[in-house]
């Protein structure tokens, strides 16, 4: 079986670290678990380490800490050589730049109206479409 290539936006990961037995924390697990590839890029990483220390997400510190390392030690990181403007929210283009030079199969957002459908190869699509597609049985 061939990996899937995966992105995965901040407000999944957010999800994921607020709600143990969301939809988006086995996102995440499936995400870093074979044959799934997980690719994240230096300024996801800085936005992911940004957004999870925010006070009013009340989040532990333990539990931030334990997600970032996961995540470093779990995920593929690359380094886009080239920037975007295709997002509706500027901010956005980093993780249609890691999906361009992974060659990502998805990006898994729950933003989808600041995306395109599509980015060159790479399918943008929520958490439930992401489980339906490839552990139905847990949705």
């Amino acid at each position: 079986m061939f990996p899937l290539r995966l992105v995965i936006d901040t407000n999944v990961l957010v999800s994921a670290a607020i709600k143990p037995t969301g939809l988006q924390r086995t996102v995440l697990l499936l995400a870093i678990t074979k044959p799934a590839r997980f690719y994240i890029s230096r300024p996801i990483f800085q936005e992911y380490s940004e957004i999870l220390a925010r006070p009013e997400l009340q989040i532990r510190k333990g539990l931030r800490r334990q997600l970032l390392q996961l995540i470093k030690n779990q995920s593929h990181f690359v380094t886009p050589t080239r920037r975007l403007e295709v997002t509706l929210d500027p901010e956005d283009n980093i993780f249609l730049e890691c999906a361009d030079i992974a060659g990502a199969d998805y990006l898994i957002t729950g933003n989808q109206k600041h995306f395109p459908r599509f980015w060159k190869k790479t399918k943008v699509i929520t958490s439930r479409e992401f489980i339906n597609l490839v552990a139905p049985h847990l949705s």
